[in-house]
């Protein structure tokens, strides 16, 4: 694959934020994030589920918590990423994919909340997936899936307990007595 995104989820709020914050550790894992800062109080219940799946379906995205974005950003930059920001503001994708994956490390901003001013200022690239409202659950998966060029939808994870046999019909998983055919 072409290189190593960290994503940071900027803004994490108790209740409102709980699944969506599960489901972009869990888009970030499947679509080839090697880890996922998440801003905001430190979640006993999403290291739970971000653990388990790693433990079930193989070693995948690392998590982390911070509590302010500025000092990841300035951070990461400081050790040659490049900080691109998913927003509906930004510059289309498509016409900007091709440079974002010569960047070999990207630091990957998605949001919560309403983003500050800084953030599309401290950004190499403010990037839009559409000029339309949309999930960040949705601009993480087809950021990813442009940036790593398709590969990652073969990504083979290590240490899994669990794998899923493709099937037209029903569904098998290897190591897995209660949906397998076995």
């Amino acid at each position: 694959m072409n290189g190593e995104v960290v994503v940071l989820r900027y803004g994490h709020r108790t209740v409102r934020d709980e699944r969506i914050t599960s489901h972009c550790c869990l888009v970030a894992r499947a679509f080839g994030a090697g880890k996922i800062i998440v801003e905001g109080f430190e979640d006993e219940e999403l290291k739970r589920t971000v653990g388990s799946v790693n433990k079930n379906w193989g070693r995948g995205v690392r998590l982390e918590f911070t509590e302010h974005w500025k000092p990841v950003l300035k951070k990461y930059k400081k050790l040659g990423y490049k900080v691109v920001h998913t927003t509906m503001y930004g510059l289309p994708l498509q016409d900007n994919i091709a440079k974002i994956r010569t960047w070999k490390k990207v630091l990957l901003v998605i949001g919560s909340q309403k983003v500050e001013k800084e953030v599309y200022e401290m950004s190499d690239m403010n990037i839009s997936i559409t000029l339309q409202p949309h999930s960040e659950v949705a601009a993480l998966a087809i950021f990813l899936h442009e940036y790593f060029g398709r590969k990652e939808l073969g990504k083979i994870f290590p240490g899994a307990k669990l794998n899923i046999m493709p099937q037209k019909s029903g569904k098998k998983i290897e190591g897995h007595k209660k949906f397998s055919d076995k």
